[in-house]
């Protein structure tokens, strides 16, 4: 798969509703747009595997045991507490060979066997570190999938909150720790990761792509173009600057002013 088929399938992606959003493909395409013509089969082994395996033990299991034992033990996913800070733990192609990834990136992998069997599984975009919420006929439970699949109780996920910076009152909220998001959101939320992380390695190549992907997946939101132009900028590509601020300007009003002093800043450059 090339650069360009990558983003058809993201284009795509992003105009399907919530309901038919393809996670697991798009995944496939965001690794692949980063890192072109690599081999795909074993992200779609590794899923289908896991959809089978949990079906399996579905029919004997708790739910959310069945679904933490198939991806923590059978399948061996868990986090990469060794090199955090490893590219590879956010990219999908890397994580189905390494086993070891980061939340978010695990996620894809959880969700879409959960949908495949059946199984209410979400992400929740909890402050600084990804979770799922996984309905079971007990109520809603968290769980981590970086450390194993464990589940998160209440009370840790207040203590959590508080540690991230939200308030005492919204941190006691469990409706509002526990609010799931959609299939798209979580996997934006990935692409969010990598934009900062390129940033800090300087990486503003790598930057943009993760902003042009955002673009792709989610066309009616204006905030990824304001990123695509501050990569764009880093680069000195100051005309592809200014395009992607009038991108953004032209998808929502509230960013006008925002996107109207950055688009001066960078005019003033040129001139």
């Amino acid at each position: 798969m090339t650069r360009d088929d990558a983003e058809q399938v993201l284009t795509e992606a992003g105009t399907a509703g919530d309901d038919a959003f393809p996670l697991l493909e798009a995944a496939i395409a965001c690794a692949i747009h980063d890192y072109p013509h690599r081999e795909t089969a074993p992200v779609r082994t590794l899923a289908a595997n896991a959809a089978d395996r949990l079906a399996e033990r579905m029919a004997r299991e708790s739910h959310d045991d069945a679904l933490v034992e198939t991806m923590a033990s059978d399948l061996r996913l868990n986090g990469d507490l060794l090199h955090y800070d490893d590219p590879a733990n956010t990219d999908v192609i890397d994580v189905a060979e390494r086993r070891r990834g980061l939340s978010a990136a695990l996620a894809v992998f959880y969700i879409h066997a959960a949908a495949q069997a059946g199984l209410v599984c979400r992400g929740v975009d909890f402050p600084g570190h990804f979770l799922l919420r996984v309905e079971t006929a007990d109520g809603a439970v968290a769980l981590d999938p970086f450390s194993q699949g464990r589940i998160v109780m209440p009370s840790e996920l207040t203590r959590r909150a508080l540690l991230a910076g939200l308030t005492p009152h919204v941190a006691d909220r469990l409706d509002l720790l526990m609010a799931p998001v959609t299939d798209r959101q979580a996997l934006i939320r990935l692409q969010n990761m990598l934009f900062v992380r390129a940033l800090k390695r300087e990486d503003f190549e790598g930057a943009e792509r993760s902003a042009l992907r955002r673009v792709l997946l989610d066309p009616d939101d204006h905030r990824p173009w304001l990123d695509v132009a501050a990569a764009r900028e880093k680069q000195g590509a100051l005309a592809g600057a200014l395009e992607a601020l009038d991108r953004a300007r032209g998808l929502d009003g509230h960013g006008e002013v925002h996107a109207r002093s950055a688009h001066d800043r960078i005019r003033l450059r040129l001139n």
